[in-house]
């Protein structure tokens, strides 16, 4: 397993072996209470997620960096970030409102198109809303197993501290939104974030797979993860559903549009939706390594990047992908549209724009 898949992944297994209790120094201040620290080097350092808004390019990474830029990535400006917890997702549903999650269980919120940030949540309220949310169904006489075995995981999570990550936001609306991450986290609002609800019981993810990437369209939503783990949001029950899917590996990126969902994975595979689900086709990808990154261009092209540093794209709304050439290769994390036949790639060292055919 490569550095960068541990990176991209949040590095859990590194926050999991650290967990054990040490001491810290009397002037130890957590991440989620330190805010960004102001670098010149911010531009050049891993970024996990990038983003085109109406123009402006808005990138996030380790240590809450927050990066923009208006000229295409000619130039770049930190954002004012209030916690130094590493990011690893960005999404923006207009010019002005977004948001970024990422390691310690954070949110943050911008309403000005990516310049300035406020904290919504944090590992210590999101654990606190899982274990109130299923002590007050268990009250309400919910006895079932399932209930008492997820209230136990969720207590186990409180005592362990904010440790657990999200790994990726998205927002049908500017009210409307959900937040996924490790170990079956899931989280909703209904007010742009300025409640969270736990949607930690409304899934089918019995063995608590983390889920890495969410997308959708309207009212209509998927999440992707671990061993080939495929859900849709069932909005009438108000719950996310499984869906068999024939791989095994990890899913990594997602992107929908009105005739399907294309799911991205390990070793270059690849494979497509066109009934929520119910049946998959293998894509044929060209590559072997992972595609962590998933973007529809504004001309409805699709985008995929991978951890060895290759760029791919399909005319054909994912049915196939051709290798973008002349591509300068880094690990890459993420793709987004900047500019006509242009696109931006979240890198591990910051983020370059890149000619595509």
């Amino acid at each position: 397993m490569s550095v960068f898949y541990l990176i991209r992944n949040a590095v859990l297994a590194l926050t999991i072996s650290v967990a054990a209790p040490f001491v810290l120094g009397a002037d130890f201040i957590a991440p989620l209470d330190l805010p960004a620290r102001q670098s010149v080097l911010a531009s050049l350092s891993l970024m996990q997620g990038v983003v085109d808004v109406d123009g402006r390019l808005v990138a996030v990474g380790q240590r809450g960096h927050i990066i923009y830029s208006d000229d295409q990535g000619g130039t770049w400006k930190q954002a004012s970030v209030p916690v130094s917890s590493d990011l690893t997702a960005v999404y923006f549903v207009n010019a002005k409102a977004g948001w970024a999650v990422g390691q310690d269980g954070v949110i943050v919120h911008s309403q000005d198109g990516g310049a300035s940030w406020v904290k919504q949540l944090d590992g210590r309220q999101a654990n606190d809303l899982v274990v109130n949310a299923l002590q007050q169904q268990i009250e309400a006489g919910d006895q079932s197993s399932r209930t008492q075995a997820l209230l136990t995981e969720a207590i186990r999570n409180q005592e362990a501290g904010p440790d657990k990550p999200f790994l990726d936001v998205w927002f049908a609306d500017e009210n409307n939104g959900f937040v996924v991450g490790a170990y079956n986290l899931v989280f909703k609002t209904t007010d742009a974030g300025k409640h969270w609800v736990s949607w930690f019981d409304r899934t089918e993810n019995p063995n608590l797979y983390h889920f890495n990437a969410i997308r959708g369209m309207g009212d209509r939503a998927y999440i992707v993860g671990e061993q080939g783990l495929f859900l849709r949001l069932d909005p009438a029950r108000e719950r996310f559903v499984a869906e068999p899917t024939p791989y095994r590996g990890s899913f990594f990126a997602l992107a929908a549009t009105t005739t399907g969902v294309t799911a991205f994975g390990m070793r270059g595979n690849v494979y497509r939706t066109a009934d929520e689900g119910k049946s998959w086709n293998k894509v044929e990808s060209g590559i072997e390594s992972g595609l962590f990154g998933a973007s529809v261009l504004d001309d409805g092209r699709l985008v995929a990047v991978s951890q060895a540093g290759q760029a791919l794209i399909s005319i054909d709304d994912g049915a196939s992908f051709t290798l973008i050439p002349g591509i300068r290769p880094l690990p890459f994390t993420a793709v987004t549209s900047a500019g006509k036949n242009k696109i931006a790639i979240s890198s591990a060292r910051g983020v370059q724009i890149e000619q595509v055919p």
